[in-house]
Formats: C-alpha cells, structure tokens, sequence
C-alpha cells in the first residue's frame, strides 16, 4: 500500500483500528481476558443482543431506527418473567396461573411486542412521523405501561424471580461439543440469523426493504408498496425484541421494569460498526452479527479490566458518533 493511500484506509476503518487497540489495552492490561469461559459468557451475552440488533437493523436499512427496543425487551422480560414463574414460588404474580409451556408466554411477549412494533410502523408511514420521534414517544409510553405492569399490587415494584426451572433452563442451558459448552442462547440467536439472512437475501420482501431505504420515490414508482413493507418491517423487529426479552429474563433469571433499558444503543452501534448505513439502503446480516460481536468484547472487556461503568458510557458514545461519522463520509464521497 502506497503512503499517501494509508491515511484514506485509516479514516475509512478508523473504528475498526479504535476497537482493535481498545481489545489490545484490554489483553495487555489483563491476559486472563482470553479464556474460553470469557468466550462462552460473551457468547451467551451477545446471543440476545444479536436478535434486537437484527430487528433495528431492517429498520435503519429502511433509513429508519428505533428508540424504544430496549423498552420493549424490558416489557417483554417483565412479562414473560410474571408468566412463568415456578408453582412452588411464594411471591407469585399470578398465584393461580396454571403452569404454562414455555413457548406460550414467548408467542405472547412476541405478539405483544409486535403490537407495539406495528404502532410503531403505522405512526412514521402512515402519519410521516419521523421514526426518531415516533421511537422516542413511544419508547416512554412502553417504559409507563410497563412500570404500571410491574407495579402491580400485592407485590409492586420487586424483582419477578422465582423463575420456573424450565424456563431457566431454556435460558441458560448448553450442550457439550468436544468438551466446550454451547449455550443455547447461541444457537436461539443462530436461528434468528439465518432467518433474517434468508428474508433479507432470498425474498422479494427483502429487496423492497432495501429499495425503499435505497429510494423510497423510486420504489413507490417501481411498485413498492412502502407503507406494507414499513408496516411488516416495524412488527417484525418489535416481536424479535419480545422474543430476546423474553431470553434476557430466563438468561438473567429475573426481570424488572428497567430490564433492557438503553439496549437500543448497543443494538444501533453494533448496526453501524458492522456497515449498516443510516443513509439507508445499505448493510448485511453478517455485518450486524460481526458488529455485535467486537461490540460485545469491548463492552465484556471494559467492565472486566475495572473500568469505571461512567467512562464506559463515554468510550461507547465516541464509538458510536466515529462509526456514523465514518458512515456520513463514505455517503457524501458517494454523492
């Protein structure tokens, strides 16, 4: 590579080279960070992290985003966590409640959540809300309506626990494979993955998703029908946040109302450091799931060698503005 072509290279993958020396400060400092039970934890951690990133990132890749994922997996986690505590639990929310299959109060947080998505979706279609406002409207009403659900007498405001074991196990549960732990999160995550690159890449849905963050003009005059694809495009993502919340309760093995809160962060910086850009049109599965992943380490990392949660947020804030001004440069050289 020639000289006057590194510094060029270096802008354009300048947050790559941030989060590559933030991981060599972190080995250096501590070398007992490269284990294989720091792997697994980060695994388990970035598995749920991966479903909400995947749910945001259709939307930025429709030019929109999403204010109120974090609170929809805190509504999610408090719910299914009420639903599926164990019969023997003396602080149950709903004594009376039957012991339900696991899969039921996941379908219903998923619906749940999707409802949300889909007023979500309809406010920026239909009422040309920008989805930045739509989100952050919403993002509080679901933070209320779910403090009113937790809230619930006779015992408001404590920690749903006593999580019913199957549900636990569901969560946290692994399988062997040549002596190394897989959590099933993993593969919950795996699947959510596949999913999304099969409709992102196979599907005629997927391809007007990106023409409409391409071009929305041009996909209307082409025949998209861009309200629908906002629509399915915002109820999607809302029942893979209840989906995750649902997961986070099991993997933590509790919920509260503040379960979830400011995960729409992550999930939107792993969108972008993975290549997901905001001018729409443009990004990958792979991207979001790699995003994750080098997103996760810092974060694991970071509160591994000691570094104070304040300056945490600070390293995580000038990540996120590098990467979207990284992304604002590649699309006005395109211009």
């Amino acid at each position: 590579m020639r000289i006057k072509d590194i510094l060029p290279w270096v802008m354009n993958n300048a947050i790559f080279v941030i989060l590559l020396f933030l991981l060599t400060v972190i080995i250096v400092i501590s070398p007992d960070f490269v284990t294989i039970l720091n792997f697994r934890n980060i695994l388990s951690q970035a598995s749920t992290r991966i479903i909400i990133a995947l749910g945001i990132g259709g939307l930025i890749v429709t030019q929109g985003t999403d204010l109120s994922a974090g609170r929809l997996v805190g509504l999610a986690a408090v719910i299914s966590a009420s639903m599926l505590q164990a019969p023997e639990y003396v602080y149950r929310m709903y004594p009376n409640l039957p012991q339900l299959p696991v899969i039921v109060p996941i379908l219903v947080v998923a619906v749940v959540c999707g409802f949300f998505g889909l007023i979500n979706g309809f406010v920026v279609a239909k009422l040309n809300v920008t989805p930045f406002i739509a989100t952050l409207g919403s993002m509080i009403i679901i933070y209320g309506v779910n403090s009113i659900y937790f809230d619930r007498p006779p015992y408001g405001a404590q920690p749903i626990g006593g999580l019913d074991e199957r549900f636990m196990h569901f969560a946290q549960g692994s399988f062997n494979i040549g002596g190394f732990l897989i959590p099933y999160l993993v593969i919950y995550a795996t699947i959510a993955t596949i999913f999304m690159w099969i409709l992102w890449n196979k599907t005629r849905f997927g391809k007007n998703i990106f023409a409409v963050g391409g071009n929305p003009e041009a996909a209307v005059v082409s025949g998209v029908n861009l309200v629908k694809t906002l629509l399915i495009v915002y109820t999607l993502a809302g029942a893979m946040y209840g989906f995750a919340g649902a997961l986070e309760a099991g993997r933590v093995g509790s919920a509260t109302n503040n379960t979830g809160n400011m995960y729409e962060l992550d999930a939107i910086a792993a969108c972008v450091v993975g290549g997901v850009s905001f001018s729409g049109g443009i990004g990958t599965v792979s991207g979001i799931v790699i995003g994750v992943l080098i997103f996760q380490v810092i974060n694991y990392g970071l509160a591994f060698i000691g570094v104070n949660p304040y300056l945490q947020y600070i390293i995580k804030g000038l990540i996120i503005i590098t990467a979207v001004a990284i992304d604002t440069r590649k699309y006005i050289k395109k211009r």
